[in-house]
């Protein structure tokens, strides 16, 4: 309800969209609604973040409790995250120039990258001052007032991780995603705290310093989690599976189009990817015909997914009984290994002596050495015909399935 009521006094313009799968793509589209959703994310959790450090490490100096001290460092360096999220939410709207022609998306990877070391940086500091803590073998005072505070300082951050997550989705932007891991592990994270210190003050048990190192730990998987995603992305990592076969079946509506490859997804950052697929015609069509429907499918695919995409038009032979009983023997072949594989753009040129099998394998990414694989291809191709002479060329499947 009240993130409801943000967006609604905060970005107004949010209402026009009619459902939820139109509010992402269409969110996701608009860097202006993009630039105000992120900076109503940010600015709110850097209000929230700096309260609840405040209120925190007051505690924790009354208390003389490093866990609760070290919880409300924890939330500084949030507010610090919070700050660097809204700078890169900002800059990555500004539109493309001479040097950087594709616009300046990516730099909000960077901001997720840049909370993601606060947030190690942190954990790291708060294991040291719990094991200073448990060295030194001290209980922490309790309170009723201070158990109460900590309590709504896990309400507070639960409803943040929901927040942050909601807009994040909805923009897809990583630092907010990031935020939204963060808040959630703070808010165990304080949780642990306030269950240690009323232990503690019922069992007179040290456990101040105990609970310390565990956030820490906590913190500490959080970074990792946004570390391993940012660096993933920023590394060029899988692209999004369901957007690629989105592309696949809208391209396979149209007529003529016998089947796609080569589906490769370029990200410049959220909202600015672009795709380039081949799609195979037959080699006997109507070119001006076939041009048309191809400029037609680029043209309305790119306004159905607000996605620029290249389709390459690929003519095969089809209709000749023998080389569509050679490609049906390869492809057997091919779907008979492990993994399974798969071929596209086949041809078979007849020559004097021998007669040349032409086509493209679809390889997983992670296999790398195709010596044997080429070998164990033309040895099966003369066992259909001693003729046969394979020239293979190899194609790498981003998407971990064929859309042959």
């Amino acid at each position: 309800m009240i993130t409801e009521l943000l967006l609604k006094k905060f970005v107004p313009e949010l209402k026009e969209i009619p459902n939820k799968t139109a509010s992402a793509v269409a969110v996701i589209a608009d860097q202006d609604m993009r630039k105000k959703i992120g900076t109503l994310g940010s600015a709110t959790g850097m209000v929230l973040n700096l309260l609840l450090s405040a209120m925190k490490m007051l505690l924790g100096f009354l208390m003389g409790s490093v866990a609760v001290t070290a919880d409300g460092v924890n939330n500084l360096s949030d507010a610090g995250g919070s700050l660097v999220a809204l700078i890169s939410v900002r800059m990555a709207a500004k539109p493309q120039d001479e040097d950087h022609p594709f616009g300046h998306g990516r730099i909000e990877y960077l901001g997720a990258l840049a909370v993601g070391v606060l947030i190690a940086f942190f954990g790291v500091e708060l294991i040291k001052s719990g094991v200073e803590s448990i060295l030194a073998g001290k209980a922490a005072a309790f309170s009723i007032v201070t158990f109460v505070l900590l309590a709504a300082g896990v309400v507070v951050k639960g409803w943040m991780s929901v927040f942050y997550r909601k807009l994040g989705k909805m923009t897809d932007n990583p630092t907010l995603l990031a935020a939204a891991k963060d808040s959630m592990g703070d808010a165990v994270s304080t949780a642990v705290i306030a269950l240690a210190t009323l232990v503690s003050h019922l069992t007179k048990w040290p456990l101040d310093g105990y609970a310390g190192v565990l956030v820490a730990l906590l913190v500490l998987k959080a970074a990792w989690d946004v570390l391993s995603d940012t660096v993933n992305r920023l590394l060029g990592g899988k692209p999004d599976v369901e957007l690629g076969k989105k592309i696949v079946d809208l391209l396979m509506e149209y007529p003529g189009i016998l089947g796609v490859h080569d589906l490769v997804i370029h990200d410049y950052g959220p909202g600015r990817s672009m795709a380039s697929i081949h799609a195979e015609v037959s080699a006997d069509c109507d070119l001006v015909q076939t041009h048309e429907v191809i400029d037609m499918a680029e043209r309305e695919m790119g306004e159905k997914l607000l996605l620029p995409i290249c389709i390459h038009l690929d003519p095969v032979v089809s209709g000749d009984e023998k080389t569509e009983q050679a490609k049906e023997q390869m492809a057997a072949y091919l779907a008979s290994l492990t993994p399974p594989l798969h071929l596209h753009d086949f041809r078979r040129v007849p020559g004097d002596k021998y007669i040349n099998l032409i086509f493209d394998v679809l390889l997983p990414t992670d296999v790398r050495k195709t010596d044997e694989l080429l070998s164990g291809i033309q040895a099966h191709a003369c066992t259909m015909d001693a003729r046969y002479r394979c020239v293979v060329h190899f194609d790498r499947d981003y998407f971990g399935t064929s859309h042959d």
